[in-house]
């Protein structure tokens, strides 16, 4: 099903949009783990190698070269771009509203929400972490670009945090905890388990050159955000108390993103 979704779903629409020629714009949203993660302390570049040692990482590199694929055969005209194409790879993100499973927010929430302590599976383990907004604003951006002048902005884009915001898993945990008011946490790591990177950063420079894109947010802005979403949602009286509150938070950001 993973490679079902993320690489045949993702051929799909580029199907759809081959087919449409009224469509002038696609921003295509995959992840950071589709590069081939040798565990550097450096940033990814956006022309790194695609790779994965796992199925949803190897499957999201597998969607990257579908990407590219339809951009060189199809997206792209001698006479120039027939649409602008770009895709996107985003580092961990992190904001009310996420109910996935297996996802550390989420899993985080659902523990502190109930009283019993946080399973953490891989405590060390570094990501980027940033705010769904912040991706999401360059996203916007990147779409609006990319309909001014589809020729230079077509291509692969990394949005990431800056460096304040790599993290570990505990660490995480630990401000999410501060920020909710109580809690704990055990470590559920084992030494068996199936693989998973250990340390995944993103270069951005090229977002910052190209397109003067920044994160405003600071990780523990991020994390107090997050937790005061899902202490309206635990708390409110209604949907409508929570829908109120994500706008809220939406036209803060805004503000402070035009600054």
């Amino acid at each position: 099903m993973t490679f079902d979704t993320n690489v045949g779903g993702t051929v799909n629409v580029f199907e759809a949009v081959r087919k449409t020629s009224s469509v002038k714009v696609l921003v295509n949203i995959t992840s950071d783990k589709c590069y081939e993660n040798r565990e550097w302390v450096w940033g990814y570049r956006e022309n790194d190698p695609m790779g994965g040692h796992d199925p949803y990482s190897a499957s999201k590199g597998c969607a990257e070269l579908v990407f590219s694929a339809y951009l060189k055969s199809f997206f792209s005209q001698t006479s120039g771009p027939r649409l602008g194409a770009a895709s996107a790879r985003a580092g961990n993100v992190i904001g009310g509203g996420d109910w996935g499973t297996d996802r550390l927010v989420p899993d985080c929430i659902r523990a502190l929400s109930s009283g019993k302590p946080i399973g953490i599976r891989s405590p060390h383990a570094v990501r980027p972490w940033q705010h769904v907004l912040e991706p999401l604003g360059g996203y916007l951006q990147l779409g609006a670009a990319l309909w001014q002048d589809p020729q230079k902005y077509s291509g692969a884009w990394n949005f990431g945090p800056d460096d304040g915001s790599h993290l570990t898993v505990a660490e995480m945990a630990d401000r999410l905890i501060k920020y909710w008011g109580d809690g704990s946490w055990n470590d559920l790591s084992e030494p068996n388990a199936p693989h998973e990177a250990k340390l995944l950063k993103l270069c951005c420079d090229k977002a910052h050159a190209s397109l003067n894109w920044h994160s405003t947010l600071t990780i523990d802005e991020c994390l107090q955000m997050t937790a005061e979403w899902y202490k309206i949602f635990y708390v409110g009286s209604s949907d409508e108390s929570t829908y109120k509150f994500c706008t809220q938070q939406i036209a803060e950001y805004v503000n402070r993103a035009r600054r």
